[in-house]
């Protein structure tokens, strides 16, 4: 076997690498929420534009709960 491992260790490191490896694109697809939709036009070279939806939308939630914070300290 590779490295002078067993069998066993191989195949235990090959799945806890694997694991680890799904595990963390999973974290990343849920952490930027990428957005998967196709058009059914395609953009012309020059008008397409990626942005983090995932990032817009906390960005866009935080300022909405610091504003109601800020109207709650008002009243």
């Amino acid at each position: 076997m590779p490295a002078g491992v067993s069998w066993s260790r191989y195949l235990r490191m090959l799945g806890a690498s694997m694991f680890a490896m799904f595990a963390g694109a999973q974290v990343v697809h849920q952490y930027y929420l990428p957005d998967l939709s196709i058009p059914e036009i395609p953009p012309k070279p020059g008008e397409l534009h990626t942005e983090l939806q995932g990032y817009k939308l906390r960005k866009e939630a935080s300022a909405a709960l610091q504003q109601l914070k800020a109207e709650e300290k008002m009243d």
